[in-house]
C-alpha cells in the first residue's frame, strides 16, 4: 500500500460543499456550496477558489459538451455559462412539490444528466421522509422520473461496463445497484450491495476507480471507503480531518488524485474549533489508484 496523504487545499469554509468534479479543460476542480448558493472552481496552479453567486441551493454542477456547465439549482436544471456568470433555467421537476430541492447529481456514460431530489431540511439530514425523486434529463431536454419515495438522493455512479448504476438513498444507510441500459438509460432490479456500519454514519456522495471499485463519502463518519461492488465488501477505509465529509471524485493530471468535499452546516462554535478545516475541500494523495474522467452532458 501507497502512504496516503491528506491535505486541505481550499479552506473556504463551505457550509454545504458538494458535487466535486474534475474539468480537465480547466485543469480545475469544480464543486458546490448547497446553503451558500456558489458554483466554486479552484485552480491547483493558483491555489485560489472562484466562486459565482446564484439565486437558490445548488447542489450538483456537471460538465457541458457544448461547453461551460449544467448545474441543478433548486428543483431546476439549469445552464451556467462561467465568464458572463450567467444562469439559464432549462426546465423545472417536482412543481406539486412546494418544499423539495434537488441533491447530488452526475452525468451518465451516454450524456444524460441523472439527479435527484429531497426535502428541504429542517437541520442537517432531519427532514420528511420521502418527498425525493430520480430524475434525468435528456439530451433533447426532456426528463424522466424513475421513482419516488425517496428520503435524501445522493451519490450516483456507473460500472465501468456501463451495465450497472449505482445510487445511494442516504437515509436507507445503504449502496444500492440497478441493472443499467445504456441505450435507453432506463434502469430496473434493485438491490443493495453494501449496508454501512454504525462509526460509518451515512452514505453521501461516491465516485469509482479504474478497477471498478466504489469510493463513498461518509456523513458525519469523517472518511472514504472503499468498496468492491462484486463482493460486497469494504476494502481501506481512508479518515478525514473533518466529520462531515460528504462527497469524492478523482481528478488531477492522471485521475490519481482524489478530492473530497465537506461540510460545516450545523456544526456549533465548539465543533467547528475542534475540526477548523470544516467545509474546506480535501486532496488525498497516494491512494495507488486512479479515476475515470467525469461526462459531459451531451445537451
Amino acid at each position: 500500500m501507497s502512504s496516503v496523504r491528506i491535505e486541505c487545499v481550499a479552506q473556504e469554509g463551505c457550509r454545504i460543499g458538494e458535487s466535486p468534479v474534475w474539468d480537465e479543460k480547466e485543469g480545475a476542480l469544480l464543486y458546490v456550496d448547497i446553503t451558500g448558493r456558489k458554483v466554486c472552481r479552484w485552480s491547483p496552479d493558483t491555489r485560489q477558489a472562484q466562486a459565482i453567486p446564484v439565486d437558490a441551493p445548488v447542489s450538483s454542477v456537471a460538465l457541458r459538451k457544448s461547453g461551460d456547465y449544467v448545474i441543478t439549482l433548486g428543483t431546476r436544471f439549469a445552464a451556467l455559462k462561467w465568464k458572463e456568470e450567467l444562469v439559464t433555467t432549462i426546465t423545472q421537476v417536482d412543481k406539486d412539490k412546494a418544499n423539495t430541492r434537488f441533491n447530488d447529481g452526475k452525468v451518465d456514460p451516454a450524456g444524460r444528466y441523472f439527479a435527484g431530489t429531497m426535502a428541504e431540511e429542517i437541520r442537517p439530514a432531519v427532514l420528511e421522509r420521502h418527498q425525493g425523486s430520480l430524475y434525468t434529463l435528456f439530451p433533447d431536454l426532456s426528463v424522466v422520473k424513475h421513482f419516488d419515495q425517496v428520503d435524501i438522493s445522493n451519490g450516483l455512479d456507473w460500472s465501468l461496463d456501463h451495465r450497472t448504476f449505482f445510487y445511494i438513498d442516504s437515509l436507507s444507510y445503504s449502496v444500492d445497484a440497478f441493472d443499467y441500459d445504456l441505450q435507453t438509460g432506463k434502469i430496473g432490479n434493485r438491490r443493495s450491495i453494501y449496508k454501512l456500519e454504525k462509526e460509518e454514519s451515512i452514505p453521501d456522495g461516491m465516485c469509482i476507480d479504474t478497477e471498478g471499485k466504489l469510493w463513498v463519502a461518509c456523513y458525519d463518519g469523517g472518511r472514504v471507503i472503499r468498496l468492491d461492488p462484486e463482493t460486497g465488501k469494504r476494502l481501506q477505509t481512508v479518515k478525514l480531518p473533518v466529520d462531515k465529509t460528504t462527497s469524492c471524485c478523482f481528478g488531477g493530471k492522471d485521475y490519481s488524485e482524489m478530492y473530497v468535499t465537506s461540510a460545516s452546516d450545523g456544526m456549533d462554535k465548539e465543533s467547528l474549533s475542534r475540526q477548523p478545516q470544516a467545509g474546506g475541500i480535501f486532496k488525498i494523495t497516494g491512494l495507488g489508484v486512479k479515476g475515470i474522467p467525469p461526462y459531459p452532458f451531451v445537451g
